[in-house]
């Protein structure tokens, strides 16, 4: 008697590459060592450009972040992973809208209360949710476009209800930071179609250091001793270990849970410019700030019941 045919076992199903572990605590934790390494990288950068240009400070906070980039890349992935690219433009592109934004950023701190400079780059993501109608083609119904309303009517009272700080140099560079900010995050937002996160840091912070290495011959100041060196260097390892928190951070939770502690970058600002320059921060100020908060967290909640690409409150320090 001829046994029957056995039936063909049931496939297994494919086994993904990677796995992605959330862990919300962990994320929360890595975001608010985030805020914390960018915090005191602004406070060297406001210190170090009483001294030296802003142009060789930031010079410094990008090629001293090479290092912790590259010993990210070498340990995921690889160098051939992370080199590779479909859109070189694309990075040439967000890598000087970048760098413009952070040299405007750190030019802000000089000539602003950190506290101040710091709560007027936290406009970007109202200037991103409208730029995102022509530059990604995405659809802003009426809440986001309120809440862009609030959020700019939180700006204009940080600048005075008079418009008396419209005038003042240091808001202007600010809020010219935060508007090429939005830019950069827009074309980040592009690049993330294809590339790899590494990818994109690494080419910005290469870029940039190229280009700011050809500027170095006209602006260059020999740091004075090696404390001094010190610090400049310190700048980018804390620039460049804050994006890879940031990275972590974004990777072990959603961004909707850990974005909102992004804003703890401003309780730094206030309490390290009481303490090291005697700054306090007007009342116009704190109402403004938190209106400002208030509107991108708003944003942030929106985007992500419609499933968007997040829009973390901007990252005072340029953001990579």
């Amino acid at each position: 008697m001829t046994a029957p045919p056995l039936s063909p076992a049931p496939a297994r199903p494919a086994t993904p590459r990677h796995i992605r572990v959330e862990n919300i605590p962990l994320g929360i934790v890595m975001m608010l060592g985030s805020v914390l390494l960018f915090s005191v990288m602004n406070v060297l950068v406001k210190l170090l450009s009483e001294t030296y240009p802003v142009i060789e400070v930031t010079f410094f906070r990008n090629a001293m972040a090479l290092i912790p980039v590259a010993v990210v890349i070498s340990l995921q992935g690889g160098w051939i992973n992370s080199l590779r690219t479909e859109r070189p433009m694309g990075h040439v592109w967000r890598s000087v809208v970048g760098l413009t934004a952070m040299s405007l950023t750190f030019w802000s701190f000089s000539l602003l209360p950190l506290g101040d400079a710091v709560a007027l780059n936290f406009s970007a993501p109202l200037f991103l949710t409208a730029l995102s109608v022509p530059l990604l083609g995405e659809k802003v119904g009426i809440h986001r476009w309120s809440a862009v309303l609030v959020g700019f009517v939180g700006v204009l009272i940080m600048v005075r209800p008079s418009g008396e700080m419209l005038t003042h140099l240091g808001a202007l560079v600010a809020l010219g930071a935060a508007f090429c900010q939005s830019f950069a995050m827009v074309a980040i937002r592009q690049l993330s179609k294809t590339e790899h996160a590494n990818t994109i840091v690494f080419y910005f912070t290469a870029i940039t250091t190229l280009i700011l290495a050809l500027v170095m011959p006209f602006v260059w100041i020999t740091p004075h001793n090696l404390t001094d060196l010190a610090l400049l260097s310190a700048t980018g390892v804390l620039g460049g270990g804050a994006q890879l928190f940031l990275t972590r951070a974004y990777s072990l939770a959603p961004a909707a849970v850990v974005a909102p502690f992004n804003y703890a970058a401003l309780l730094w600002a206030v309490l390290f410019g009481w303490m090291l320059w005697g700054e306090m921060p007007t009342l116009h100020m704190v109402l403004g700030a938190a209106v400002v908060a208030v509107s991108g967290l708003y944003i942030l909640h929106r985007e992500t019941r419609r499933r968007l690409p997040p829009t973390p409150p901007a990252m005072s320090g340029g953001g990579d």
